[in-house]
């Protein structure tokens, strides 16, 4: 098996590097292109870099397209007339749905939504696959990401809300303690990197109880939050004001996919119709 990563960003350099990390494939089948052909040329030593992205899509059996949604249509454009029937390809957009990419390539296309937890193998890593996609092509491919960590296969109008809990997560856990943290801060003389630090090894330590344990968010609550006593009362106040939070980050975010699709869709059809 071959495969070709295009986009070496965040994602794409990730990917790359932890499959190769596995060993699931060979360095030496590992091929990647970017549109700034000096950000990648010093990975000649280990990997094939391609300086174009047709050059790639001659030569891979499954096609990481890791790059920001207006540049999906040139890519589909660039490697549509080098692969072959048989080759898979793998969008990192859930904006960019299956419909407007087949109007460009009818090809078997599916989504992949890592997590930025990969780096670390403890990521669920999200896929969805077009109709072409055989039983076979989904085993190849969630075989591959398996080399990250856990996969789960959604329909393709849920990748959006699943991106939630998977993708944006992260960055969402990561807001919520610094806002804790921020707080913390006010109300001691301990020192801020000491705060951070025992935060981050608590909620580590919280996730790693509850997975081990198989506990539920309610279990544990119960179990540290004591009738009358002092973490019943933190609880009760997150319990009462938090929800109206969530409430409207979800709103919010998937209110911009929305937009973001809707925006896609009409740069979709302005280029097709010119």
């Amino acid at each position: 098996m071959k495969v070709g990563i295009i986009g070496y960003g965040s994602m794409g350099k990730m990917i790359l590097e932890k499959i190769a990390e596995a060993k699931f494939v060979e360095c030496k089948d590992l091929y990647a292109a970017n549109r700034t052909y000096e950000k990648i040329e010093h990975l000649t030593a280990v990997y094939n870099v391609c300086k174009t992205n047709a050059e790639l899509a001659a030569a891979a059996d499954i096609i990481f397209i890791c790059v920001r949604p207006a540049d999906i249509r040139t890519i589909l454009n660039e490697i549509k007339p080098l692969i072959s029937k048989n080759t898979l390809i793998v969008s990192l957009n859930g904006s960019i749905t299956f419909e407007m990419m087949s109007k460009i390539i009818d090809h078997k296309i599916a989504k992949a939504i890592p997590s930025v937890t990969a780096e670390i193998n403890r990521p669920k890593t999200l896929i969805c696959c077009s109709s072409l996609f055989s039983d076979d092509d989904r085993i190849a491919l969630e075989d591959l990401l398996k080399c990250m960590g856990d996969v789960i296969e959604l329909p393709e109008e849920e990748i959006g809300m699943g991106s939630e809990p998977v993708s944006c997560m992260p960055g969402f856990i990561s807001a919520i303690f610094d806002v804790i943290s921020n707080s913390a801060k006010k109300h001691t003389n301990i020192s801020e990197q000491q705060i951070i630090q025992m935060l981050l090894h608590t909620m580590v330590g919280t996730g790693n109880l509850m997975l081990e344990k198989c506990l539920s968010f309610n279990d544990v609550v119960a179990r540290v939050a004591a009738k009358g006593g002092i973490t019943e009362e933190g609880t009760k106040v997150i319990y009462d004001m938090l929800p109206k939070v969530t409430d409207e980050m979800f709103d919010k975010t998937l209110e911009k996919r929305i937009q973001t699709a809707e925006k896609a869709r009409d740069n979709f059809e302005q280029i097709n119709s010119i």
